[in-house]
């Protein structure tokens, strides 16, 4: 099933034909003893990307469910968040922890930067969080956290360290065990979606929760949730021939094979084409006087904000890309018709960037701005190239 469109939008992402194929395949029962076989498969691999010791949640829904499972089953109604924000997903956080009752203090960057360190510190050190929310790359601006250094800040004050990696997994190493400076000072609990850097359709909310995680849930008498209760999935999650409710049994087919994708590749190898291909597709861009938002030294492997030069209409760009067979995102809020917003991650390919560069100068020389694609993609292909060390 080749794809018709060069699907380059943060999220979702390229779905390639093995995919497909596995999403394609005939429905089992969701007890069915093949279908556990392969949920187990899906399971273990999970928790061999985020690297846990704890548990992982594999269910039908979308990153925003993935999100409110983290809170809902970290942090009880009265008690106190910190959101540290990059961006509008950053944000998303506020209105989900109030509508569940959760006190919630805030420090935004302004899009394109990141919150200060000694601002977090100053905030956790008047006490009285019971978790912390950081996005670990923001949709909305391409800004990359930076958990060398919050990590530590937060963890050295006591709370829960939960990462929102709905546009990270798969693509920037997001380990649990690792210690940042001090055998405590881990991620507690990550969570994401399908559709971005692992490279499946939309469908499965996934969540990964670390062992101080999953003590705080327990130590809840109870949550304002049913399906979302994690307690309540812990059996199935352990066996997933017990019945809680009814798996997405395509989607695991799909799970499963998008997941061996990732661990064929390996995930240090995939980190680095990441790294190496988000920086050159921003340079790629900037040959036609396409600036990104976010510095490059905190600039996302998987997605890009990239500012309009001087006399680009954002609605026209894009329309004429997409006659062309490539699809972009607009930007949000306040950079709305400023920029755009550009995927390179899961399954995008070197091919697709150099067709996708050509598309773009194409399209500008059409809206009467002088363009060179060739020294675009000649750009593009040394800086990704140089990045995978070839």
């Amino acid at each position: 099933m080749p794809n018709k469109e060069m699907l380059l939008i943060p999220g979702p992402t390229p779905v390639v034909d093995e995919i497909y194929e596995a999403l394609a395949q005939e429905t089992y029962s969701h007890t069915d003893p093949r279908l556990v076989k392969r949920f187990k498969n899906s399971l273990d691999m999970t928790k061999r990307l985020f690297n846990t010791d704890g548990e992982v949640f594999v269910v039908a829904g979308s990153g925003t469910l993935s999100m409110e499972m983290a809170i809902v089953n970290t942090v009880a109604p009265g008690e106190k968040i910190l959101v540290i924000s990059h961006g509008y997903f950053g944000d998303r956080f506020i209105p989900l922890a109030q509508a569940h009752g959760i006190q919630v203090e805030v420090l935004q960057s302004q899009w394109g930067k990141h919150v200060e360190i000694s601002a977090v510190e100053e905030k956790l050190a008047a006490g009285g969080f019971k978790a912390v929310t950081v996005t670990h790359a923001d949709t909305s601006t391409g800004v990359m956290s930076n958990l060398e250094e919050l990590v530590p800040a937060v963890k050295k004050y006591g709370p829960l360290f939960i990462l929102d990696g709905v546009c990270a997994s798969a693509a920037i190493e997001e380990n649990m065990q690792k210690e940042y400076g001090h055998p405590d000072y881990r991620i507690d609990l990550v969570l994401t979606g399908s559709q971005k850097a692992i490279g499946v359709p939309p469908g499965l909310a996934i969540v990964a929760f670390g062992p101080k995680a999953l003590k705080a849930r327990e130590a809840m008498d109870k949550v304002a949730a049913y399906y979302m209760d994690i307690l309540r999935w812990l059996p199935t999650m352990q066996d997933p021939g017990k019945y809680y409710a009814t798996h997405p049994v395509n989607m695991i087919y799909a799970y499963e094979k998008g997941m061996e994708l990732v661990m064929a590749e390996g995930l240090e190898a995939r980190y680095k084409r990441h790294a190496a291909l988000g920086k050159a597709v921003r340079a790629g861009l900037a040959q036609y006087g396409m600036r990104a938002l976010a510095p490059e030294e905190i600039a996302a492997p998987t997605l890009s904000c990239i500012l309009y030069p001087e006399g680009v209409n954002d609605a026209e760009f894009r329309s004429k890309l997409a006659e062309k067979g490539m699809v972009i995102a607009g930007s949000l809020a306040n950079l709305a018709g400023k920029a755009f917003r550009i995927g390179h991650m899961g399954n995008a390919t070197e091919e697709m960037f150099i067709k996708a560069m050509e598309l773009v100068g194409e399209t500008l020389n059409e809206m009467g701005l002088k363009a060179d694609p060739a020294k675009a993609v000649e750009t593009f292909k040394n800086v990704y190239h140089d990045g995978l060390g070839k």
